[in-house]
């Protein structure tokens, strides 16, 4: 008994940075300029995965597209980045929270 099961996934680009998402994964993503419950469509598609076989787009898949909703917008941890110059007498510390965007992959049109 032979069940094969295909799993339907993509790779997206946004921010600069690739990510692998199938239907239903929650990921985050650099901050996008949407409100919290809005929906945002990915139309940078890498490549697609479907019960049909694997594409792989020059550089982009024609046609194909990722929707998503935006659970929230916030900022990560604070990180403290700490400059140092020994015997100078001279140092500085400075904190960072990066802003993110938590998306839920509703659908991938391809």
């Amino acid at each position: 008994m032979e069940s094969e099961d295909k799993f339907v996934f993509a790779i997206i680009e946004t921010g600069g940075k690739q990510y692998k998402v199938s239907e239903g994964d929650s990921i985050y993503v650099e901050k996008l300029d949407v409100e919290s419950g809005d929906t945002y469509t990915f139309d940078r598609v890498l490549a697609v995965s479907t019960d049909a076989g694997f594409v792989a787009g020059t550089p982009t898949v024609d046609g194909a597209t990722v929707t998503a909703t935006v659970e929230k917008n916030g900022k990560t941890k604070k990180i403290y980045v700490i400059r140092y110059k020994s015997k100078k007498n001279e140092k500085k510390k400075q904190g960072h929270r990066q802003p993110y965007t938590k998306l839920k992959i509703e659908a991938i049109n391809a």
